[in-house]
């Protein structure tokens, strides 16, 4: 008995840009109902895959094979679902322009409730049941995953028949990926066949009924989810489903030296009269790494951009080297700019798209340390290829790199102002964790190195927190727990710590939603942080 009639099919694909296979005979059949998943580190070819469902390829690319989609639309729900939401138009106008088309057919009077009733149906169906109370808010006034939840309600109102979801775990914390594990199983419950993009190792074992294994643009294996896990037959696979853990550092015994940076009073609001953020007492050290932990809403960020200079509505101080820093990056100097950098969690969209990667580098070293244009991309060049960037990528434009290499570019670009202090929001958020343990180790090599250099780590994920030699804690804007990396991952103090540290478990469908809001979001203006001709410029007062 023949089994189910395919949605859409890919056969032979093969994509070339510049030379460069991205892409090479990669087949896949989405069957309505499934999830088919596509894992692989940064730059494995899953989102030029993924995307060819909907006829996108890069510009210039040759390609080869064939897509088929059978008489169905393709909904596509991108890791930054931001960019595409019309940021000037409110939710339910954009919701009702697509519904009014499809009630176009009926008598005048009923048309109006029936588009209505259409888009509360698909939000509903995108797990969103206060649709209504988000119809007149723009994008910005979403958070992250409610984005994500109008864009899916988009493609659901279309009538897609196959969703391709592109990271749609990044960057968060363990009761929201449940969140967006209950959203796509409900999606696939209703008879549509889901593509899942994902380094997201827990979430792909808790949702996908077909996996294939990237590796340079080819298939390197798959199978049956269950199959894959339980007995991975490619050496690569095996090397992809290993979780090594970053090692515990130990905090230096004995007297440390005065502060580098340090946090007194600091009480921070989003806008008038809304704080977010109290901070009593924070330090940083010379050498020192700081993770500062917990779930997405709880602050982080939020102090992160305050040492930075990228929010300004706070009381209190940030000092460094006891000196008050100004709250605004346009009241700080060059040495002051240079001496705290800030690495964003959104790599790409922190690069100008039409400029190589190395001059974007290099440009850090001529604003804040005044070096000749042909000197500064001569550093740059060997600080990115410290970092394990070869020359050829770094001359290409930031869209023909991998999140990985992208991260990797944004770490080289503050490193060449020559920080004391470097501040780092989620970096490791976005990657594989092959590409995350890299990363982590050249971070750890960093600190060893270069050992008047301070980190901030902004994290919610435990393997990255374990780098630190000390750990903050927050939660709902408060610190709720600070001490010793060791003492504070292994013997928590705080309730709140112990419910953040349990050992992992698998990803359970059905959790409901933190609903973390955030407000603003990241520019590639910012990208250059504090490299920029005019400081002044960078300055949003936003949030994110």
């Amino acid at each position: 008995m023949s089994g189910p009639t395919a949605v859409a099919e890919i056969d032979g694909l093969t994509v070339e840009v510049g030379g460069r296979r991205i892409v090479d005979g990669v087949s896949l059949r989405v069957l309505p109902g499934r999830v088919t998943a596509l894992v692989g580190t940064s730059g494995s070819g899953k989102t030029t895959t993924g995307r060819a469902l909907l006829g996108e390829f890069p510009a210039g690319a040759r390609v080869g094979g064939s897509v088929r989609v059978a008489e169905a639309r393709v909904g596509y729900v991108p890791q930054h679902p931001a960019e595409v939401l019309n940021p000037a138009r409110r939710v339910g106008a954009l919701l009702h322009d697509i519904a009014r088309e499809q009630v176009r057919g009926l008598p005048r009077p009923r048309r109006r409730g029936a588009a209505r009733e259409r888009v509360l149906h698909a939000l509903a169906s995108a797990q969103l049941p206060e649709g209504e109370a988000l119809l007149r808010r723009f994008p910005h006034q979403l958070s992250g995953g409610q984005q994500q939840r109008v864009v899916l309600a988009q493609a659901l109102l279309l009538g897609a028949r196959v969703v391709v979801a592109d990271e749609p775990t990044t960057g968060q914390d363990a009761l929201t990926r449940r969140r967006v594990v209950g959203e796509l199983a409900a999606v696939a419950a209703r008879g549509i066949g889901v593509v899942l993009l994902s380094h997201d190792l827990a979430t792909v074992r808790a949702l996908a009924d077909e996996v294939l294994v990237m590796r340079d643009g080819r298939v390197v294996e798959s199978g049956p989810a269950e199959r894959v896990w339980s007995a991975p037959s490619h050496a690569w696979t095996r090397r992809l489903l290993s979780g090594t853990p970053a090692p515990v550092r130990r905090a230096p015994e004995g007297p440390r030296p005065d502060a580098v940076l340090q946090v007194r009073g600091l009480r921070a609001r989003h806008r008038p009269g809304t704080e977010v953020l109290r901070v009593p007492d924070l330090t940083v050290h010379p050498g020192e790494c700081l993770a500062v932990l917990g779930r997405s809403g709880s602050g982080k960020t939020t102090l992160a951009r305050c040492l930075a200079g990228l929010h300004r509505t706070y009381g209190g101080e940030v000092l460094l080297d006891g000196a008050v820093l100004p709250r605004s990056l346009r009241d700080r100097d060059r040495g002051l700019l240079a001496a705290v950098q800030y690495v964003f969690q959104d790599a790409r969209a922190s690069f100008d798209e039409h400029r190589p990667v190395l001059d974007q580098v290099a440009r850090t070293a001529v604003r804040l340390r005044g070096l000749p244009a042909a000197r500064a991309r001569a550093e740059a060049a060997d600080v990115l290829g410290s970092l394990g960037l070869a020359a050829g990528s770094t001359a290409r434009a930031p869209a023909l790199l991998s999140g990985g290499e992208l991260q990797r570019a944004a770490l080289a670009r503050a490193l060449l102002a020559r920080p004391r202090v470097l501040v780092c929001d989620e970096i490791t958020s976005g990657l594989d964790t092959v590409t995350r343990r890299d990363l982590l180790d050249l971070l750890a090599g960093l600190l060893r190195d270069r050992g008047d250099l301070s980190l901030v780590l902004v994290t919610h994920d435990l393997d990255t927190a374990r780098l630190a030699d000390r750990i903050a804690v927050l939660d709902a804007g408060e610190v709720v727990e600070q001490g010793p990396a060791r003492d504070v991952l292994t013997a928590p103090a705080h309730p709140f710590t112990s419910e953040l540290v349990l050992p992992a478990v698998d990803v359970q469908v059905g959790a409901e939603d933190e609903a973390a809001a955030v407000g603003g979001e990241e520019r590639h203006r910012l990208g250059d942080l504090l490299g920029a001709p005019d400081p002044a410029e960078r300055d949003t007062g936003g949030e994110l």
